[in-house]
């Protein structure tokens, strides 16, 4: 089944966390004459103060509509100073024109890249809405992952809001990196490989558990 055609509100519980990003509809044109702009940099920092840390990412928009999850994968990784292929990463992935299957695809390319069969781990938020125990677990384990220096990678769908009130909506599916965190992770950087004018914004955690949910994410 093709993951760009089915929409949040239609997944059922056998599918929660096996259905990939890919990007559907009318944004698909607009992705492919982005595909050849220049990689951009995000600002980098490290801790500012108690609950709060931003990791250096040298960032670089996806390709293709389908890319998300090797693009997300390769931003999440350069935060570690690693340079790799979106080609050989979505190859391990298979990744397909339909995306990247579930963050279980992913999951291993991190460990792998970063040289620990344990470095990242698969959580499910299996659920339609993040309760407020899944909630705590995703803020507890994006700030233990940035804290030991990596980025989480999230699979997302749906419509959600940054904490400008810009709104980022990924019907289909999508992944992305989440790289930085604020007041105690209440609120958290999101890399996005989508669109290289939206690279980086900040999103509550209860926003991103709620766009996780039905899927998963990979953390340390």
């Amino acid at each position: 089944m093709r993951t760009d055609l089915i929409r949040k509100t239609a997944l059922t519980a056998a599918g929660l966390a096996f259905t990939g990003g890919a990007i559907a509809g009318p944004v698909t044109t607009a992705f492919a004459a982005e595909s050849t702009a220049k990689p951009v940099s995000q600002t980098q920092s490290d801790r500012k103060g108690h609950g709060e840390r931003q990791l250096g990412v040298r960032y670089e928009a996806q390709p293709n509509f389908y890319y998300c999850g090797p693009a997300a994968a390769r931003n999440a990784l350069s935060v570690q100073g690693k340079d790799i292929s979106v080609d050989a990463m979505a190859k391990e992935m298979g990744t397909t024109e339909a995306g990247t299957n579930s963050i279980n695809d992913i999951t291993p390319v991190l460990n792998k890249e970063t040289g620990k069969a344990d470095a990242y781990r698969s959580v499910e938020i299996s659920s339609p809405d993040a309760d407020a125990k899944q909630t705590d677990t995703l803020r507890a384990d994006i700030v233990k992952t940035v804290d030991d220096g990596r980025a989480v990678v999230a699979n997302i769908a749906g419509t959600s809001t940054d904490t400008d009130g810009n709104t980022h909506s990924f019907e289909g599916g999508h992944y992305i990196s989440v790289t930085g965190y604020r007041d105690n992770g209440n609120v958290v950087r999101i890399a996005d490989s989508a669109d290289p004018n939206t690279a980086a914004y900040d999103i509550t955690v209860e926003h991103l558990a709620d766009w996780i949910a039905t899927r998963g994410y990979a953390t340390s």
